[in-house]
């Protein structure tokens, strides 16, 4: 369902900053409508994982779209359990699915693996801590989560760090994140894990915190430039040496921000927004554009199928 305020853009298939170079286009649009999803990227391929359909109901949706030839694919094989709020990384040609929501919100301790040669889904050992809504990035071939919501329904925020080894499919406890918080966005930059915004209760009680794991040393920094502002459901992906973090929620509704984070110089910058707010999507980078895919346009169980496809300036961190 998408509200008759979100109907304003939703028509959009471009739109442009004067002056700027810098514009957003729509691609095709998802089969079908989602919201609480994720997204994991392996070349010109973006699966959108999990969510909820237009009723409301969890689902194990996996679909797939093809960034060089703005397509869909069809037959992909679906998530082995309806799961929502999960988190995806992907790595060695395979998919990676941690954590969620089951249907009756009890944080899951799953790891689904898929490999896109078979489209065959197997399991890897269980997370140590059950959690929905984490975050997930792989750096130098290890997985690791951090974060999410341990209870059923947002009541408990975690600030767990575990990584996966897939050689050995172990787990192992790392530092844990400074701040408990889930509904956050997650990207790397330089081998560092960048969390950003999320929320800290089970109410819209976001945070504008960014805070940077390095896996090497194990350790969290904390001492960075908070975000111009305060979101949960965001999404987040890294190109070019920047951060662009996307999208959220808040209590009066949808964000369709877009801010840019310069890991070197510690500064933000507010780039072009989204055409239609959105929060709970997917979000991925290809070939210098940046792909932002599904969504709520309200706050909510609301639903959305739209790709937009934001064409920032070719710039490289000074």
């Amino acid at each position: 369902m998408i509200s008759t305020l979100s109907m304003i853009n939703y028509f959009q298939f471009s739109y442009s900053q004067p002056d700027t170079g810098v514009f957003w286009t729509r691609g095709a649009d998802m089969p079908r409508l989602t919201t609480e999803a994720t997204a994991a990227q392996i070349g010109d391929g973006i699966y959108v994982i999990g969510g909820y359909d237009q009723e409301g109901e969890g689902v194990g949706m996996v679909e797939l779209y093809n960034a060089t030839m703005d397509t869909w694919s069809e037959d992909i094989s679906q998530l082995p359990l309806p799961l929502h709020h999960v988190a995806a990384a992907a790595f060695d040609g395979k998919v990676y699915v941690a954590g969620g929501y089951t249907g009756d919100w009890t944080a899951s301790d799953r790891l689904f693996i898929y490999d896109p040669v078979t489209n065959e889904w197997t399991q890897g050992n269980p997370m140590p801590t059950p959690r929905g809504y984490p975050n997930a990035e792989f750096v130098n071939g290890t997985l690791y989560v951090m974060g999410g919501d341990g209870g059923e329904g947002y009541d408990r925020a975690l600030n767990t760090t575990e990584a996966y080894d897939p050689n050995t499919n172990q787990w192992t406890t790392k530092a844990s994140m400074p701040t408990s918080r889930h509904h956050a966005a997650s990207a790397v930059v330089d081998g560092n894990i960048y969390v950003i915004g999320g929320r800290i209760g089970e109410e819209l009680n976001n945070v504008d915190l960014i805070e940077k794991y390095d896996p090497v040393s194990n350790t969290w920094i904390t001492d960075l430039s908070p975000m111009p502002s305060k979101r949960s459901g965001n999404a987040a992906t890294s190109l070019d040496g920047f951060i662009y973090v996307l999208g959220g929620e808040q209590n009066q509704g949808a964000f369709n921000d877009n801010e840019r984070y310069d890991p070197q110089t510690d500064t933000w910058t507010k780039e072009l927004p989204m055409m239609n707010a959105r929060h709970g999507f997917g979000a991925a980078s290809f070939d210098g554009k940046i792909y932002a895919i599904g969504g709520g346009p309200q706050r909510g169980f609301f639903t959305s199928n739209i790709t937009e496809i934001y064409h920032p300036l070719n710039r490289t961190s000074q």
